[in-house]
């Protein structure tokens, strides 16, 4: 499928992924992919071996956030699930590395962008994948 095939698909649906509030999803999702990477970057540089971990999972979170950024800009149904997938997969994260940051605080000699839930990120990074997802199963039924 060429992209001037996807345009005509949503076209056709009158729905785009990155549209309405899907644009306020795609502005944040594309902050939180140059926080959490600017965060990882500085940190492997200064410090690498004081906390690999945490660092190593901040960036991951950078990745995860870019890819959604991108799928949601990029629109079409492939992007949608791919999406969602990254979505639920980012909420797990969040949700282990919180969970793990609250039980036993010394586990990270420093913080991620995931640690207590997106505490230090104004626990956005908790509320965002569920928003996310939200966005993304109504636009399947859009």
């Amino acid at each position: 499928m060429t992209d001037t095939d996807r345009r005509s698909v949503g076209e056709k649906t009158g729905f785009q992924l990155g549209s309405g509030p899907g644009r306020v999803l795609v502005w944040f999702y594309g902050v939180f992919t140059v926080a959490a990477a600017s965060r990882a970057i500085v940190q492997m540089i200064l410090d690498f071996g004081r906390a690999p971990l945490a660092y190593v999972l901040s960036a991951l979170a950078a990745l995860v956030y870019g890819f959604i950024t991108y799928s949601l800009v990029r629109g079409g149904e492939k992007a949608r699930r791919t999406a969602l997938v990254c979505c639920a997969a980012e909420l797990a994260g969040v949700l282990i590395v919180g969970t793990w940051t609250l039980v036993e605080p010394s586990a990270f000699a420093d913080a991620t962008v995931w640690s207590y839930l997106g505490r230090d990120y104004l626990f956005i990074p908790v509320i965002l994948p569920v928003t996310g997802m939200i966005w993304l199963r109504r636009a399947k039924n859009a």
